[in-house]
């Protein structure tokens, strides 16, 4: 991926903060970054005091903001924190 600049780099650092801007989705991060493992939604919720239907809404946010990988293994879909979005928003938010 090329590094983003200028007016670029302030879109992509905006795009990352809404996605973490519910404290929820940054709950959501924050466990996902300490796993060795990809985790189904339902070992997510068991983390979080939040409905499965409410999690999942919450992945889908982070999944098109590029925070999070889903793989699918039916019947299930499994999720882990993508290192390198998290590499590229601190950079980002270095260049403050």
């Amino acid at each position: 991926m090329t590094p983003a600049t200028g007016i670029d780099a302030g879109t992509r650092l905006a795009r990352l903060c809404r996605a973490l801007g519910n404290p929820a989705r940054s709950a959501i991060v924050r466990f996902l970054q300490t796993q060795k493992s990809p985790c189904t939604c339902g070992a997510i919720v068991s983390h979080l005091p939040l409905a499965q239907s409410t999690v999942s809404q919450h992945l889908k946010v982070l999944h098109e903001a590029g925070w999070v990988r889903r793989t699918v293994e039916p019947p299930r879909v499994r999720y882990r924190l993508e290192v390198d979005t998290l590499q590229e928003f601190k950079r980002l938010a270095a260049g403050l």
